[in-house]
This record gives structure tokens, C-alpha cells and sequence, in this order.
């Protein structure tokens, strides 16, 4: 399957949106000046959400057109791949988080109060339920792998589901699984799907999305144009979130997202194709996974300098909104050129179709 355009660069934005709604939280916990003044810095979860729609547009067409091309889905070299992207950075940064808050910072003179017991949370974080092992508030670098847990709890239950299925139903499948799936997801007695974050939906709907036919003409464009403009007013303003019920937010995120990725994938945007920003799509899983190991870094240095100097809080703001995204940038280069690139160079021995 050849790669679809704009949609790599739409990572980056994304994992960024992550990054600066996790700015303000992280330094007001900490007595840190910071600044919440806009509605764009408090978009984090729908950045989250919107990356569930993306993995499900890609990997359920991917699925799909595996199935159509050669009659069957290699589920071993599926899940391979998802291993050999997924599991090194996961690992890595499970292990990192483990460490910083059970021994690192004890060592440092500083009490991080656990809610879990150690051998239960390397148990939930090892076999892929850091959703739930995020209830127990577990620390930023650990409590930000719960959306990873979700994507592959997500396909290790619609991958052989797919296969199971039947071609020509599939879309049909897909539609009716979301709507049962939005339905269990808020009915009372159920909410444990809700507090472990099991919002499969964005995925199953936006797989749903990718299958539909649309021909591009003249209207794509014009297409293009009103879904982005929706897409900015929903992410810059609290428009819709104020004028809506949660359950109508959800039903209403999950849909703009799946028609947006519909729209936005069928004719290349420049600005979005530019190499430096298809680039820095390439390493948004190291951003996201990072960015909160770079954030406790800097603010334990900006606490010792306050505290030692007259900073002010507007250089505190600045310093903080420009260091930590561009280091957290740099370090998830350096990751993925000399860490996850030894991995991903497997990846070719395990595909089924051309992707």
C-alpha cells in the first residue's frame, strides 16, 4: 500500500499538541509559573484521540487490503511488525519511568508517593495494560503509555476479527462495532471501559472511513478545505466541547476526525509533503515518548534556579515552551536514527503486500 499523502507530517502537529498540554500541568503540580491562556494549549487529549483515528485509517486499510490482494492476512508478520515499531521505545521508556520514580528520585531527596505495588505495576506495564496501571497515577513518564496500550489491545482483538470476517462485510462490520462499542462505552455498569480509556471507537470508526470509495474531483479541494477549517475551530477554540455533552463530543470528534482523514488524504498538500516536516512525523513516537522525561528534567532544573535566583515568570514561560519541545525533538532523533532505526531496518522481512 503506498504511502498516503500529508499524513506523516500531521503526526508531528499532533504529538506537539501532547507536548504543550502537558506543559502547563506538569509545572503548576510543581509551583512553576506556566500559562494555560489559550484553548490550543488544552487540547492534549483530543491530539490523543485524533492519533487513535489516524493508526485505525492506516492500519485497518492496510488489514483490508492485505485480505483483498492475497485472500488472507498474515496475522504472525502483522503482529511482528506492530512488535518490532511498538515494543524497543515502549520498553525503554517503561524501564526509564520505573526506575526514575521507585529509585532515582529517592536518591535525589525526593519522596514520589506510589499507589501500586511494584511487582503488580511491572506486570501491568510489561503485558500491555498501562491504561489500568495508569489509574494508579503512576508518574507522567509512565501514566503517557496508557494511549499505546490502547492501540494494541485495539488490534490484537480487530486483526483476526478481520480475518474472520468475510470482505465484503467488513465495512459493514466495522460500522456496526462502533456503534455497539459507543454505546457499552457509556452505559451504566460499564464504566471501567471508561476509566481504562478503551475508546476503540475512534479506531473502528476511522478504519471505517478509510474504506469508503471517493473519487477525487473537483470538489476535493473544496472538501479539503471546509474539513481543515473544522479541524482548526475544533483544536484553536472550545466551540463544540462548550456546546455539547461528552457523549455528543466523543460521537462528534470521532466523526470529524475520519472524515477529515478522508478529505485530507486524497490530494497532496505541499505544505504538509515538505521532507522536514514528513521527518519530524517519522520520530512524533519518540516526541510523545519522550517529552515527559525531557519535562521533569527541565523543571527539576528551573525549580533549583528560582529558587537560587530572581528569574522571572515570564522567563521561566518562555524558557520552558521553547527548551522543551525542541530537546524533546532532538532526543527522539537521535532515537530514531541510532535506536529504533536497528529495529524498523527488520520490519521489510515481515510484509505481505507493498506498503
Amino acid at each position: 500500500m503506498k504511502r498516503l499523502p500529508n499524513i506523516t507530517s500531521l503526526r508531528f502537529f499532533l504529538a506537539l499538541l501532547v507536548v504543550i498540554f502537558h506543559i502547563p500541568q506538569f509545572f503548576d503540580n510543581r509551583g512553576l509559573p506556566t500559562f494555560y491562556g489559550l484553548p490550543l494549549f488544552d487540547k492534549g487529549r483530543e491530539a490523543v484521540y485524533m492519533f487513535f483515528s489516524l493508526s485505525g485509517f492506516l492500519i485497518i486499510r492496510q488489514l483490508f487490503d492485505e485480505k483483498r490482494i492475497t485472500g488472507k492476512i498474515n496475522l504472525k508478520n502483522f503482529y511482528i511488525r506492530r512488535i518490532i515499531r511498538i515494543f524497543p521505545l515502549y520498553y525503554l521508556v517503561a524501564i526509564i519511568g520505573l526506575l526514575y520514580y521507585n529509585i532515582i528520585l529517592p536518591q535525589l531527596g525526593f519522596e514520589f508517593k506510589s499507589e501500586y505495588n511494584l511487582w503488580e505495576g511491572i506486570i501491568l506495564l510489561f503485558t500491555f495494560f498501562p491504561n489500568i496501571f495508569a489509574t494508579f497515577e503512576p508518574g507522567g513518564i509512565l501514566e503517557i503509555l496508557w494511549s499505546i496500550g490502547i492501540e494494541e489491545q485495539f488490534y490484537l482483538l480487530i486483526a483476526p476479527l478481520i480475518l474472520l470476517i468475510s470482505l465484503k462485510n467488513i465495512k459493514a462490520f466495522l460500522l456496526i462495532f462502533t456503534v455497539l462499542f459507543i454505546g457499552l462505552y457509556h452505559m451504566p455498569g460499564l464504566e471501567f471501559l471508561d476509566e481504562y480509556r478503551m475508546m476503540f471507537f475512534y479506531f473502528s470508526f476511522a478504519g471505517w472511513c478509510s474504506l469508503l470509495k471517493f473519487k477525487t474531483n473537483k470538489y476535493c479541494n473544496i472538501l479539503q478545505i471546509i474539513s481543515g477549517v473544522l479541524l482548526l475551530i475544533y483544536f484553536t477554540t472550545d466551540l463544540f466541547i462548550n456546546s455539547m455533552s461528552e457523549f455528543q463530543y466523543r460521537v462528534f470528534s470521532m466523526v470529524l476526525f475520519g472524515f477529515f482523514l478522508i478529505f485530507f488524504t486524497q490530494k497532496k498538500i505541499s505544505f504538509f509533503e515538505n521532507k522536514k516536516l514528513i521527518y519530524l512525523g517519522k520520530i512524533s513516537y519518540g516526541i510523545y515518548m519522550y517529552h515527559t522525561i525531557v519535562m521533569q528534567s527541565i523543571g527539576f532544573i528551573l525549580l533549583q534556579l528560582v529558587s537560587k535566583y530572581n528569574i522571572s515568570d515570564y522567563a521561566v514561560i518562555v524558557s520552558s515552551y521553547l527548551m522543551i519541545p525542541l530537546i524533546t525533538v532532538w532526543i527522539a532523533h537521535f532515537s530514531y536514527q541510532h535506536y529504533e532505526k536497528r529495529f524498523l531496518a527488520l520490519k521489510s522481512s515481515y510484509r505481505n503486500i507493498s506498503q
